[in-house]
């Protein structure tokens, strides 16, 4: 099975012998919020995206609090989009509720996130398949090796680098692009 036919995407009417650029768009690819609403990805066309895998138990979490900060400051040019995921040392062991109750009294959480979902391995969401995959993003290759990996992508679609843990949500590395 080639790997364009194994994401999943909003609409059935997308024919096989469609061209991968515009089956591979990040756009069409289907995700949920944390309450399971459908979050389309489209209506972001004109703005940076920032994805981040998150966790509530990591000694990365603080982070939240700086990528509030920076939804905050960018609001107009980007959107900050928390992925939660349990896959590195069972850090997010939360039920949706728990999530946002959580991101909300600790750091103040107002940006958007989605469904707790795989980040890589054989249920890895279609979402981080895009983001890794040079086949799909038609940038680069890499993997998720934790929590609170950042992916950027322009205000087109593209991805545009990743960011490590380490790299802080408001460091010039990620700031630079959106200016």
């Amino acid at each position: 099975m080639k790997l364009l036919d194994k994401l999943k995407f909003p609409s059935s009417n997308i024919s096989k012998t469609e061209s991968p650029p515009e089956r591979s768009s990040l756009y069409n690819i289907s995700v949920n919020d944390l309450n399971g609403n459908p979050i389309v990805l489209s209506e972001f066309r004109g703005k940076y995206i920032l994805f981040v895998n998150v966790a509530s138990e990591c000694g990365f979490t603080p982070q939240y609090r700086e990528l509030q900060k920076l939804s905050d400051t960018l609001s107009d040019k980007l959107v900050v989009i928390g992925v939660p995921c349990n896959q590195f040392g069972s850090q997010e062991p939360r039920a949706a509720k728990q999530i946002q109750t959580f991101c909300e009294r600790n750091f103040g959480v107002t940006f958007l996130l989605t469904e707790k979902i795989a980040v890589k391995g054989s249920k890895e969401h279609a979402l981080y398949t895009w983001l890794t995959k040079k086949e799909l993003n038609r940038v680069k290759n890499s993997s998720v090796k934790w929590n609170f990996q950042k992916y950027l992508i322009d205000d087109t679609g593209k991805l545009l680098d990743f960011f490590y843990s380490s790299t802080k949500p408001m460091s010039s590395k990620i700031t630079k692009h959106l200016n």
